[in-house]
């Protein structure tokens, strides 16, 4: 029997992966540069600070990168685009598409919110018009508006560990993201 009060499994909220840790290059200052712009990376050279996957809201499995110049040709346009970049170690993924003037937040610029200099979270800023929004809770700056956050996910590799062993390597690990679940 069918509980009414148990919501069914969305195919559109699984998990999937989009890449290794190492291939993200670590953003550790937030000076005037936005996500997408090419930086060094490891052992690839100079890649996009940012990547962009298009997830259908039907079926995640679907998922797939869009390259830099394509983002706004997407199939589905920003609606169904998310943003994972690495700022300061962590591993952030939101939606590309900003909730005040619908803008490519990859094109954003990250920075830490700070209070008489202590670190209280992280941030981004739309460059369009200059809205902030925290990575944590979503919350803008100005007005009622809220980013959508996606959960990360690191993963041990499954390749990286038969080649090594069972060393762990934080850069090794695969990145897995999902939209955030709702409760209730």
């Amino acid at each position: 029997m069918v509980s009414p009060f148990i919501a069914s499994s969305r195919r559109g909220d699984a998990w999937f992966c989009v890449g290794l840790v190492s291939s993200f290059p670590d953003i550790t200052d937030s000076n005037s540069t936005s996500l997408s712009e090419r930086r060094s990376c490891a052992d690839q050279g100079l890649v996009s600070g940012c990547k962009v996957f298009h997830v259908p809201t039907t079926d995640s499995s679907q998922a797939h990168q869009i390259e830099d110049n394509l983002i706004f040709s997407a199939e589905g346009g920003l609606r169904d685009q998310v943003l994972i970049f690495k700022y300061k170690g962590k591993v952030h993924a939101i939606n590309n598409q900003c909730p005040h003037s619908s803008y490519p937040l990859s094109e954003g610029i990250p920075f830490d919110i700070e209070d008489f200099g202590i670190v209280l979270s992280t941030g981004i800023t739309c460059p369009k018009h200059g809205w902030s929004f925290d990575l944590f809770s979503g919350r803008a700056d100005r007005a009622n508006y809220k980013l959508g956050i996606w959960e990360v996910q690191l993963r041990p590799s499954s390749a990286v560990q038969a080649a090594v062993g069972n060393e762990k390597d934080e850069d090794d690990q695969e990145v897995w993201v999902r939209r955030k679940q709702r409760i209730g």
